[in-house]
């Protein structure tokens, strides 16, 4: 039972690093400038680093800096992804406005 819990708690973790890590990779460079967040290639990293972390801990079932890597997925979806979003050309507009 205590694995599975954990398993879950991987996979959760694989599954926010991996929209981190997209969403780090989709946002403009100039955007993490503007808002003064770094750089997008040290978020990029971080977040990929992450995602591959979570991976290896879900499919060995061990995850040892599984931690590290929740740590910077959430600093990244809670702090400078909402400061950078809508920064840049990054914005969905359709034919009524934002979509």
């Amino acid at each position: 039972m205590f694995f599975w819990i954990w398993q879950l708690i991987y996979l959760v973790t694989f599954v926010a690093s991996l929209y981190a890590f997209i969403e780090a990779l989709r946002t403009s460079e100039q955007a993490f400038v503007v808002m003064d967040k770094q750089t997008k290639k040290l978020w990029v990293i971080l977040t990929g680093v992450a995602t591959g972390v979570s991976l290896l801990a879900v499919l060995t079932g061990t995850g040892m800096f599984v931690i590290l890597g929740l740590v910077a997925t959430l600093i990244f979806l809670l702090d400078v992804r909402p400061a950078v979003k809508g920064v840049g050309g990054n914005q969905n507009n359709g034919p009524y406005g934002p979509y």
